[in-house]
């Protein structure tokens, strides 16, 4: 079984004084190998490990990055790729990316989709299985347990007493959480993204909503599925999320000098008093959507790749996603579908007023920054997932790149395998009416007048 871990990007890592190790300069020493075992600086041991598996005292198995080959691989006899310490993250051979733990996990996050009547029974079911069988901690969002059909539930009481609870945006959580369970549709899923900042933990989702393309497992025989995952037998595949940062200008506060203010109360041009820059950072699974928010007029926005210009989009906006959430937004916009395991970012535009604005890839760790055209009409406005949508005004950008905390989406039986299911079930893709073949005597009769025709 291979072993797998998020990537930490702070912190120092020392190498164990135990064995000789091999550190990968690709990745700046951010991993270390010894020659018997992995070595991981990381104290944690719930997390899923990155290091590969080794086949011998002197063998490793080459992983391969998003800025080149690591570990470090020569191309003929004096060529190699230089030292980058701007690597983001691994990519595993999809085939090879198992779930392990290193201790048997403890505490589980239920996340259920919120006024939804037909999951009340699912998610008693759960709770009791992972509680009583398991002797689990379950956290639940506390909006949750407020539902009244729980609330007037005698015989669920028990359970509900255990619970522990927790607020989103007041009660960080990240850190005592060892596996991720998800009762409803995809968005449930992007909840539980947005709920984890940095490093996840491996998430378990069950289909019980209304698409469920993110969400491969079904309920029927949850126990026995849980009860897998929970002694770690299965696929994982690695979501690919994107680290976003806006940075927004001041407007300026309202200062009292006594030649700067109008009759009317307004504050005179040019005394806007300069506060500092505000910053503010996301983890996006699917994508971000930059659109003309209630105007009327086309949306104009610069768009920089690693510092360069490379267009302005005027139409109604432009969606930057992941592999991800390359078969949600970005492919009813026209994009092409990339599997999850594809480093990669898509810019995808929404209406171009041009008929060449095709959508493009570009490589995952790429940094993109989309800001207000200089001569825009109006606003721009902003959405990480759906969420959090706010106004972009002349003056802020918005930075994007591949973050280095992936989302570990377990697989009901493979990453290929369950993507392309999906988008059969799900998208109902390549569907349609098969052609009829020619009969077996029409056949013959075609032949033998060509053969005639070639006779005479």
């Amino acid at each position: 079984v291979a072993e797998m871990e998020q990537e930490k990007v702070n912190g120092n890592k020392e190498p164990s004084a135990e064995a000789s190790s091999y550190r990968c300069s690709a990745c700046h020493g951010d991993e270390d190998w010894g020659l018997g075992h992995p070595l991981r600086g990381r104290a944690k041991s719930r997390s899923l490990s990155a290091a590969p598996v080794l086949a011998s005292a002197r063998e490793f198995r080459r992983t391969r990055s998003l800025h080149g080959p690591c570990p470090v691989t020569t191309f003929g006899p004096k060529a190699c790729v230089l030292q980058n310490p701007q690597t983001i993250m691994h990519i595993q051979d999809p085939a090879s990316q198992r779930l392990t733990w290193n201790k048997s996990p403890k505490s589980v996050l239920v996340i259920k989709k919120i006024r939804d009547a037909s999951l009340l029974q699912p998610f008693k079911e759960l709770c009791a299985y992972l509680m009583e069988e398991n002797n689990m901690i379950v956290y639940v969002e506390k909006k949750v347990l407020e539902d009244p059909a729980l609330l007037s539930d005698d015989h669920f009481g028990p359970v509900k007493r255990k619970f522990c609870t927790f607020r989103e945006d007041y009660d960080d959580i990240s850190n005592q959480i060892d596996l991720i369970i998800c009762l409803g549709g995809d968005g449930t899923l992007l909840y539980a993204s947005s709920l984890f900042q940095g490093s996840v933990p491996p998430v378990m989702a069950f289909h019980l909503g209304s698409l469920g393309f993110l969400t491969p497992f079904n309920f029927e025989n949850f126990q026995s599925q849980v009860t897998q995952v929970i002694q770690g037998n299965a696929a994982v595949v690695l979501r690919s999320r994107l680290k976003v940062r806006v940075v927004k200008e001041p407007r300026g506060k309202k200062v009292a000098v006594p030649n700067g203010i109008s009759e009317n109360g307004v504050l005179a041009a040019g005394l806007d008093v300069e506060v500092g820059k505000q910053a503010v950072q996301y983890q996006v699974l699917n994508e971000v959507v930059i659109d003309r928010g209630p105007s009327s007029y086309l949306s104009n926005v610069d768009v920089y790749l690693d510092g360069h210009l490379i267009t302005t989009v005027q139409g109604d906006g432009v969606i930057v996603s992941t592999p991800t959430g390359s078969t949600a937004y970005a492919a009813a916009a026209g994009a092409s579908m990339i599997h999850p395991n594809v480093p990669a970012i898509m810019v995808t535009p929404i209406c171009p007023h041009s008929l060449s604005f095709r959508p493009i890839v570009v490589p995952a760790g790429v940094e993109l920054k989309i800001m207000l055209s200089p001569e825009a009409r109006n606003t721009a406005w902003v959405s990480f997932d759906g969420r959090k949508r706010q106004e972009i005004r002349h003056g802020d950008s918005i930075s994007i790149t591949t973050s280095c905390y992936p989302l570990p989406s377990i697989c009901v039986r493979d990453p290929v395998s369950d993507w392309f299911e999906s988008l059969a079930q799900c998208l109902h893709w390549n569907v349609r009416k098969k052609q009829a073949h020619f009969p077996e005597d029409e056949e013959d009769a075609d032949e033998e007048g060509g053969e005639e025709r070639a006779g005479s």
